[in-house]
């Protein structure tokens, strides 16, 4: 019997119009589970329960939602056990260090993370104006769809990950989309957010899942009217046809879709110390077998012996690495897929291609080369992602051209300049910067871009297509929730019927920002 979906507070069986099975990518089989895919009846039912919960949840003090998150995560973090098996089977990843010791930690604590801005209000923003007599802050939205990914199945997963914990602390309902490379993991989540909910008195419907549904009804679902929001991680083939579908209707979908996360590395680095600089790519690059969306997928230098003498280092480690595993068949595919893209476009296989492991989902790491002119006349087909363990090298005649190079290139949600520490590279860096920074939601100096920390200062997010909006970030608490709020203004309002947010005693200890608006007209409008 396939799985059974979570719908208003109960595990039922599915509206299915079919089931499908993951696949263990440590031995290419298929998993034994069957789960449904989910006709328009199964979303229309989470819609009304997710559109009833959404007005209960009003009504919850921050306390109490925050409690739910909370006990949320003291659950995740009893599971450790079973939710690492689980998604090591689905996913290929290691059980330890990966999804157990790094990963699952990562999880709980963001959810704590969300509990505490929760509670305190601080991610509100609320604002009084002594002047006017205008008060504001950011409400919660309305229930909010979270399609997670495949390669981060706890800490970006639809009902555990950073989007489900900011809609949660903002006030809003879940509907997950379970990603169909790892539903049983999901599932788990699940069941551990449903007991949490009712422990903690939260509507049941706080947190719903199906598991997958038609692309049709995946469209119709995000611009739903009952939709407040949908936070999207995957590929940007996908992510476009939902936002196309949102963007229709008028609803909000912010969006992960993909990135080359430039590094350059200037002549001085190379100088100081190549060899560190060897290891600490090939640590980023082969990491998780390449699979993170902070992979560095384009290396730009410039000629010299040095540049030559570093590419032939990464070759010689690249081909004497074993490959990992992929997190998937159709990862492997699409990987294989790119890989040969890029040499149509005329870039040189230093190593690796070739074909797909029998009785494994990897292909062997892969690094290709091109020059800066190769790149500025294709520069779109030249930054086709290859997800997973390859890695382009461009090599630019001087700076110029590599700043040129930098210009042509899309949005990324990283870009790292390596520089010399003692001052060498300068002059150049600061031309490099100028034309990164507008290109990228974080740059990086002297530190590769893997790794994305659960900081209040952290921008996990960029320029077009690495995102579907520059101006917010996936990662970081309390900015992250916002995406999942509306800002609402009360204008002569009476003190008893403000929110506690705004209240002259603010029972949540936070301190409401207050300016003196008298410079303004009510005739403006």
């Amino acid at each position: 019997m396939p799985a059974k979906v979570l719908i208003a507070g109960t595990w039922r069986d599915a509206d299915s119009t079919g089931t499908f099975q993951a696949t263990n990518p440590n031995t290419a089989e298929t998993l034994p589970a069957e789960f449904p895919i989910s006709s328009w009846a199964d979303c229309d039912a989470a819609l009304a329960a997710a559109a009833e919960a959404a007005v209960a949840m009003r009504r919850l003090s921050a306390d109490q939602i925050a409690a739910f998150l909370e006990c949320y995560a003291d659950k995740i973090d009893a599971a450790k056990d079973s939710l690492s098996e689980a998604a090591f089977a689905e996913t290929g990843l290691a059980k330890s260090p990966r999804l157990a010791d790094v990963e699952l930690p990562r999880t709980s604590n963001q959810l704590r993370s969300a509990a505490a801005s929760c509670r305190s209000g601080d991610w509100a923003h609320a604002t009084i104006d002594t002047a006017t007599g205008i008060r504001s802050c950011y409400e919660p939205l309305g229930p909010v769809c979270v399609f997670g990914p495949n390669n981060f199945p706890f800490a970006f997963g639809s009902v555990s990950g950073g989007d489900f914990a900011a809609a949660i602390a903002a006030g809003n309902p879940v509907i997950g989309k379970a990603n169909s490379s790892h539903p049983e993991t999901t599932r788990l989540f699940a069941e551990l957010a449903l007991a949490a909910a009712e422990e903690t008195g939260v509507p049941t419907s706080i947190v719903q899942l199906i598991y997958r549904t038609s692309h049709a009804d995946g469209e119709r679902l995000v611009a739903d009217p009952r939709v407040g929001a949908t936070g999207y991680t995957g590929s940007r083939n996908a992510g476009l046809k939902l936002k196309a579908a949102a963007d229709a209707a008028g609803k909000q979908i912010y969006l992960e879709l993909s990135s080359v996360n430039p590094v350059v590395i200037l002549p001085g680095a190379l100088a100081a110390r190549k060899d560190e600089l060897v290891d600490e790519f090939i640590t980023s690059a082969l990491m998780g077998t390449g699979q993170f969306c902070t992979n560095p997928g384009l290396v730009l230098l410039l000629a010299d012996d040095a540049s030559e003498a570093f590419i032939s280092q990464v070759k010689e480690r690249f081909g004497g690495t074993a490959a990992g595993t992929l997190l998937s068949p159709a990862v492997a595919t699409s990987l294989k897929s790119s890989v040969e893209t890029l040499c149509g476009f005329g870039a040189e296989l230093l190593v690796g291609g070739g074909e797909i492991e029998s009785g494994r989902c990897a292909l062997a790491n892969t690094l290709l080369r091109a020059s800066a002119e190769q790149f500025l006349a294709n520069p779109e087909g030249f930054q086709t992602e290859a997800f997973g363990n390859a890695s382009l090298v461009v090599v630019a005649d001087n700076l110029d051209q590599l700043c040129q190079v930098i210009a042509s290139l899309e949005g990324n949600l990283t870009g790292c300049v390596y520089s010399d520490p003692n001052g060498s590279d300068d002059d150049s860096y600061d031309a490099v910067a100028f034309e990164l920074t507008p290109k990228v939601g974080r740059i990086l100096n002297d530190k590769m871009p893997t790794g994305v920390a659960v900081s209040a200062a952290m921008n996990h997010g960029g320029p077009y297509p690495s995102t579907g909006h520059p101006g917010f970030t996936a990662v970081g608490i309390p900015a992250s929730l916002i995406r999942f709020a509306k800002l609402t203004s009360y204008d002569n309002v009476r003190p008893g019927r403000l929110p506690a947010l705004l209240a002259d005693k603010n029972p949540t200890g936070s301190t409401p920002r207050r300016i003196d608006g008298s410079w303004t007209t009510d005739d403006v409008s």
